[in-house]
């Protein structure tokens, strides 16, 4: 199981990537980049790209609304370029809050256009003269434009003809796509303990289309790392963090998130969350999340039970192991827990 951090939305981006560069001679295997409606993902990964050696650089995700279909895929081709192989492209529809609120778009056939923006940026790197029909036609039909429109293929040579895609999803359809099509899965709020019982008949419908060109599915998932015998309560500072996705990340009846928060079980409690969070009461929300949705998806405890936390999610089918580390050292905690993978 590899190990991989996230460089989320928040704070000052320079100072976390000069973090990640710690990470990097700790044995970190790959990082995150999220992107939301605050700073772009890829300046920050070229940035990345810059300032490390070996480390893998994902996109976290990309919104697919966003951009058009082959600039999502000269994007990467870039990364991949000016990181020599080391970027992996990771997608997802986000939501209409953002997509319609933020960038302006209709919230539309989200499931249909990350299967064509999957085969598109895959030809692409292949060189291949893109055409295509459906929800993004290439060339432009003259009825839409000036009619001048004419197939092409990218200008410049991708390092790699295939660039790992990844794909975040939480929803059943979503997920069955994402273990059909896509190198890896990034699911959000991962509780290994029931993530077979939420999405196990979603996995094995994709994998039964799957191709075996693929190889196995690439599971990137993990939450807070703290080890010591007095840091349980640093499983609180995630409370936060949780409320924002179960009661804010959505609107009432349209947040996936809650929708997940439901399907663990929490179906009560997520309905409080939100019905807090909405009303501005954000440290209540909080105060609400369920004492063992922050245990379950974090690794926050004595050195034996983090143990056990890294098996339970290794069980639970994760390749790759996302944590935010916590603590005076965080490198230290990269190289204790590589150690126990070894």
């Amino acid at each position: 199981m590899k190990i991989s951090t996230q460089v989320m939305y928040a704070g000052n981006p320079k100072d976390l990537i000069d973090q990640i560069v710690s990470l990097e001679s700790a044995g970190l295997d790959e990082v995150w980049v999220a992107e939301a409606y605050g700073f772009d993902a890829p300046t920050l990964m070229g940035y990345i790209a810059a300032k490390t050696e070996r480390v893998k650089i994902g996109s976290a995700i990309l919104p697919i609304y966003s951009r058009t279909p082959a600039l999502i895929a000269q994007t990467a081709a870039g990364l991949d370029a000016v990181s020599g192989g080391r970027a992996i492209l990771g997608l997802g529809a986000s939501g209409p809050q953002v997509i319609e609120g933020w960038h302006g778009v209709p919230y539309t056939k989200p499931l249909g256009r990350t299967r064509e923006i999957v085969d598109i940026c895959r030809r692409i790197w292949r060189r291949e003269v893109i055409t295509n029909e459906g929800n993004y036609p290439i060339p432009l039909p003259a009825d839409q434009g000036t009619g001048l429109g004419k197939p092409l293929k990218i200008l410049t040579h991708p390092v790699r003809s295939s660039i790992p895609i990844y794909i975040a999803s939480l929803g059943d359809k979503n997920v069955q796509l994402t273990a059909e099509i896509a190198d890896g899965w990034l699911p959000t709020l991962f509780i290994p303990e029931k993530a077979q019982s939420v999405w196990g008949t979603s996995l094995a419908a994709g994998k039964a289309k799957r191709s075996a060109d693929l190889g196995e599915l690439e599971i990137v998932a993990g939450g807070m790392l703290a080890i010591g015998d007095d840091v349980e309560p640093l499983r609180d500072a995630s409370r936060p963090y949780i409320a924002l996705y179960v009661g804010g990340m959505g609107a009432r009846g349209r947040n996936f998130y809650n929708d997940l928060a439901r399907r663990y079980g929490y179906e009560a409690e997520a309905e409080k969350i939100q019905e807090l969070y909405l009303s501005g009461k954000k440290e209540e929300a909080a105060a609400a999340v369920p004492s063992e949705f922050a245990e379950l998806m974090n690794l926050v405890g004595p050195a034996g039970y983090v143990k056990e936390r890294l098996q339970a999610f290794k069980e639970a089918g994760v390749t790759a192991l996302n944590v935010t580390p916590i603590g005076e050292n965080p490198a230290k905690l990269v190289e204790q827990v590589k150690e126990w993978l070894a």
